[in-house]
């Protein structure tokens, strides 16, 4: 489903998992009454414990910000076929409940959305803030 505004004004769940190999990253954060949390989960190849590694706080606005400037919306939909003549890579999946039970859902292998990076990279910063507290 592809949304017609522009604009993300809430959200009660956001999941980002990107796989190689031999290892698996997740994002994911949940808003609550209590305040928005932000969670990293990174598992070895054939590594079933999933604890968290790193966990904070954030502002919610924070999280809207970055999901609105990298254009998350839009991703609704998107999938990155492997490309040809490419051996190997990262995989991801993409999924969000926004603006009260709608659902994005994006997908690919070595095949990204635009500010795909720019989402990662975002997140990354706010985790590492929890290093300098």
């Amino acid at each position: 489903m592809l949304f017609k505004k522009k604009k993300i004004d809430t959200f009660e769940r956001i999941d980002l998992r990107i796989s190689g190999m031999r290892y698996m990253q997740e994002y994911e954060i949940v808003a609550a009454e209590e305040g928005t949390e932000l969670l990293f989960y990174e598992n070895g190849y054939q590594d079933e414990n999933r604890v968290p590694q790193s966990r904070i706080r954030c502002d919610r606005e924070e999280i809207l910000n970055l999901l609105n400037s990298c254009d998350i919306l839009c991703w609704d939909g998107f999938f990155g076929k492997h490309p040809r003549y490419v051996s190997d890579g990262e995989m991801f999946l993409f999924t969000a409940i926004v603006d009260e039970g709608k659902k994005i859902r994006a997908e690919g292998s070595e095949n990204f959305p635009k500010h795909f990076s720019e989402f990662r990279k975002g997140l990354r910063e706010i985790l590492e803030r929890e290093d300098e507290e």
